[in-house]
């Protein structure tokens, strides 16, 4: 059992008297630093070795006063020698030493001065004898009584998984596999936690394979089996005349040594790669990041990005700081002087619990119950202002492991998850060690996280944890696409979404959703996911909110818009995702977390109410609709060939063409498909729609092409097409436009402010990859090609990844325009859209794409767009929009007046394809 640091202080103290007046190296430094070692409770006989020889670099022997090997070495000097030749004298030992042995911290003495380095940090600190009881805690490494910052890029992170990995490719290799193989290596990591983190002595673990184990590894399995159940038997059960060192060992429980393993086999090469993890201060790596290091040691290629399962804790803290952790922070500031206020606020937090149903390898829980332990330690600290302390410190802490519950679908993230929850508990019980000077450790282990293996789709949560005693639900569900999604999850989708038209369009995650809307039915409980953006945009939104709200009477508590969930992973794709805190009732303050661009900052903004948009306004949901709200021309969808690219045309492609076939050349006609459009390319297409059987006859190069598409139409596994056999000579679907028509392009990059439109003559045939709007004048163009529109887009349109996927049904259809726009007004808007149309004639050799890039984009189409932007506004408002949210606020309530009464005459559409003169 560690000292508390106020025994340690007081011999310390009694250390310093006994010892003021040594000056002679050779006769005192090794009295000298046995009775150092026993201020902290640590017999230098287990720990070090005096005068230990080594070889130095010029291969004279030296001797070090005393080596812990791996993590202290001490150079005594005579008073008043120099300190600086000492530490020196200390650095030129390391090449003899092994890379497993070589200390982390330099101690150089002269008996009245103690310099300590810290080698990792590149620090040290002075201090004199006298004041070595005031200096105690920075040998606080001794006995794990230090207070760690975890940084999930720490290069320790990198060896640890690269080490362990290593241990664990030689294991596979030797046929030691699978299940066995996973909690093998999961007592191993506890182990190397344990030892660093004062739930074992200091190096207890090395040691014991060190000492005991042959340098061939032939008995290391033996001696790990034994080791493994020493840590499973309780002191008073273990045989009287086991091995002393063994019988150091601490009972653990908690299950984690309960089960047999078939014993393994060790060589040399494996035993010398243990001891290089053993050198590694585990101390250091955040049990934050355990689970995502267990999984890249378990899979070589997630091993050289660690990470890819590491949720930063950053992006955790955006989570639960506004569903949970700021409101108790609040409550704390207002009541912390208040003694009874005070205590009965601790017996609150005690009986908080908390349930992450997608909990992987437990990060959230593991951040969760981090920052519950910090606010529990400042509730103390605000119990103790008189100093006087407790008689006994585990009487006082109160928050256990227990309070959290999660449920994974993989048994050992699951186990994982348990692991990791003990360890963030025994560093913050080191951490209430530290503040108030008594050593608390739970051990053995009494209570463990409740984490359960299962499918959270298809269990009862009520049967994990009855819903009047939770608190709140957290976590990260997987993001899974519809496209994505396995057998396995399209069940789970049919099993949750029952009698849900248009289910089928939904991304995995929303399952969780409904799955928290129903447990939370009449209670309190908060929730909040963290989501693809995905849910909050397009046809998902209709579908999903359409169904919390009306069914399960959700509201929205607070959410982050779009930003990237990005990992701490070298190399590893960043998500753009949502947070969304939810609740069966309503609360007055509500807040959006806004950002300037999904890698910025976020802003928080008070809202009286959120929509599914995530912008402030009533809760509502856009649904698809086959006619426009106002009297605007309809849009339609480009032509669609369904002919294996027999159509089609490059430049060459279409010169030779001409050359072999100079019969067809009235009959190619550009076409325009989004890509050439926003890039500025040609491309051509056969356009047979007048064409006679005996112009045809005279083409065979064109007959030729005309059989392939018949013959591929006929292949098609849908009746409509094989149908379409018999006329090979049009494309599958005409919809070209007879007059003028406005180009919309159907996807667009998400980087650019404004989505490129275009004015095209009807000679220029648009493909399905565009949509058109014909007989548009310039005053449609202004409007659509506005900010306005495009806002409308970036909230209300559908995604592929984060590109813009554009739709009639639900974009343009539901797009509320201008109410009744003036003669001047539309004069204005018809104006500044020519100036955008001729500043984009002045670059002729730009295409769009480059054209509306947020870097390349020119002053001068910036300022035309800007006036375009200006006038359009004023079409809606005399005042400006001071943000994008605030544009949306007032285009959401324009929207709402264009549709009351509306829904009654036009049901909108969910599910159904839609007719030729739409777009899904």
């Amino acid at each position: 059992m560690a000292l508390s640091w106020n025994e340690i202080k007081d011999r310390a103290i009694r250390f310093s008297k006994e010892w003021q007046d040594t000056e002679r190296e050779e006769a005192d430094a090794k009295p000298f630093l046995v009775e150092f070692f026993n201020i902290f409770g640590i017999s230098s006989k287990r720990v070090s070795t005096f005068e230990h020889k080594v070889k130095k670099l010029s291969q004279a022997d030296g001797y070090i006063d005393l080596l812990w090997k791996g993590v202290i070495l001490v150079e005594m000097k005579s008073r008043g020698k120099n300190l600086d030749k000492a530490y020196q004298q200390a650095i030129n030992y390391f090449p003899g030493l092994k890379e497993y042995d070589l200390p982390k911290y330099i101690l150089v003495s002269d008996f009245e001065r103690f310099r300590l380095y810290d080698l990792e940090e590149g620090t040290h600190q002075e201090f004199l004898l006298k004041d070595l009881y005031q200096n105690v805690k920075l040998f606080g490494f001794i006995l794990g009584y230090q207070t760690k910052s975890y940084k999930s890029e720490d290069p320790v992170n990198i060896l640890a998984a690269e080490r362990m990995g290593k241990l664990h490719d030689r294991l596979k290799e030797i046929g030691y596999e699978g299940h066995e193989l996973e909690v093998y290596l999961v007592r191993i990591l506890f182990c190397l936690f344990a030892e660093d983190t004062s739930i074992f002595e200091k190096r207890l673990f090395q040691d014991y394979i060190e000492r005991k184990t042959n340098e061939d590894g032939s008995d290391l399995a033996a001696h790990l089996a034994q080791l493994f159940h020493i840590l499973n038997t309780p002191q008073q059960k273990r045989l009287k005349n086991i091995d002393e060192h063994l019988n150091q060992f601490p009972y653990v429980n908690g299950k984690l040594f309960a089960e047999y393993l078939p014993p393994a086999s060790f060589d040399s090469k494996m035993r010398e790669l243990l001891l290089h993890c053993c050198a590694l201060d585990w101390s250091k790596i955040s049990p934050a990041i355990f689970g995502s290091l267990f999984q890249s040691v378990m899979n070589p290629i997630e091993r050289r990005n660690l990470g890819a399962h590491y949720t930063s804790e950053k992006n955790i803290l955006k989570l639960i700081k506004p569903l949970f952790l700021d409101e108790l922070w609040r409550e704390f500031e207002s009541i912390k002087t208040n003694r009874n206020k005070l205590t009965e606020f601790h017996k609150k937090l005690s009986t908080l619990k908390f349930l992450d149903p997608a909990c992987g390898c437990g990060n959230f829980l593991v951040i969760t119950y981090r920052e519950l332990r910090l606010l529990e330690i400042e509730i103390l600290r605000a119990l103790n202002k008189s100093g006087q302390g407790w008689l006994n410190v585990s009487d006082i802490i109160w928050l256990d492991v227990d309070m959290v519950y999660g449920i994974e679908y993989e048994e050992f993230p699951a186990r994982i998850a348990e692991v990791a929850m003990w360890l963030i508990d025994h560093q913050m019980n080191m951490q209430i060690s530290v503040e108030f000077g008594q050593y608390f450790a739970r051990l053995p282990l009494k209570k463990s996280a409740n984490i359960t293996h299962g499918n959270a789709l298809r269990l009862d949560w009520e049967s994990i944890v009855p819903k009047n005693q939770l608190t709140y639900i957290l976590g990260n569900p997987p993001f899974v696409g519809k496209s994505n999604q396995n057998a396995v999850q399209k069940a789970d989708m049919d099993k949750v979404f029952i009698k849900v038209d248009g289910a089928g369009v939904l991304d995995y995650v929303t399952a969780w959703y409904i799955k928290a809307a129903r447990y939370i039915q009449d209670t309190t409980i908060k929730a909040a996911f963290v989501s693809t953006n995905s849910i909050v945009q397009g046809e998902q939104v209709g579908i999903l909110w359409n169904e919390l709200f009306s069914k399960y009477k959700v509201k929205i508590h607070f959410a982050h818009r779009t930003f990237n969930w990005k990992n701490e992973a070298r190399g590893n794709a960043a998500v753009h995702v949502v947070i969304i805190g939810f609740a069966n009732f309503d609360i007055n303050e509500k807040y959006i977390y806004e950002y300037e661009n999904i890698k910025a900052e976020p802003h928080e903004l008070k809202a009286k109410n959120i929509n599914p948009y995530l912008v402030e306004g009533k809760d509502l949901v856009i649904l698809g609709r086959t006619i426009p709200l106002n009297n605007v021309p309809k849009m339609i969808y480009g032509s669609k060939p369904v002919d294996d690219g027999n159509f089609f045309f490059s430049d060459d492609e279409k010169e030779l063409f001409i050359q072999k076939e100079p019969n067809a050349i009235k009959y190619i006609k550009p076409v325009l498909s989004s890509h050439q459009f926003l890039n500025g390319q040609n491309r051509w297409c056969l356009w047979l729609e007048n064409i006679t059987p005996d112009e045809l006859k005279k083409m065979p190069f064109v007959l030729k092409r005309l059989e392939n598409i018949k013959n591929f139409r006929a292949l098609s596994t849908k009746e409509s097409v094989k149908k379409q056999a018999a006329t090979p000579m049009l494309f599958s679907e005409i919809r070209q436009p007879k007059s003028s028509y406005i180009i919309i392009p159907r996807h667009s990059s998400e980087s650019r402010k404004y989505i490129p439109f275009g004015f095209f003559e009807p000679e220029i045939i648009v493909s399905d990859s565009c949509t058109a709007l014909p007989n548009a004048a310039l005053f449609h163009f202004g409007i659509l090609t506005s900010e306005m529109h495009n806002v409308w887009i970036r909230h209300i349109c559908g995604r592929i990844k984060s590109d813009f996927r554009y739709s009639n049904v639900l974009v343009y259809n539901n797009f509320p325009w201008p109410e009744s726009p003036n003669e001047k007004q539309i004069k204005a808007i018809e104006t500044a859209a020519q100036k955008v149309l001729d500043a984009r004639k002045a670059f002729p050799d730009s295409s769009l794409a480059d054209l509306y890039d947020s870097l390349t984009m020119p002053p001068i189409l910036v300022k035309a767009h800007q006036e375009l932007d200006k006038a359009v506004d004023l079409c809606y408002r005399p005042q400006a929009f001071v943000s994008e949210a605030k544009r949306m606020e007032f285009l959401f309530e324009l929207y709402e007046k264009y549709t009351a009464g509306l829904f009654a005459k036009e049901k909108p559409k969910t599910k159904k394809k839609e007719s030729a003169q739409a777009i899904e």
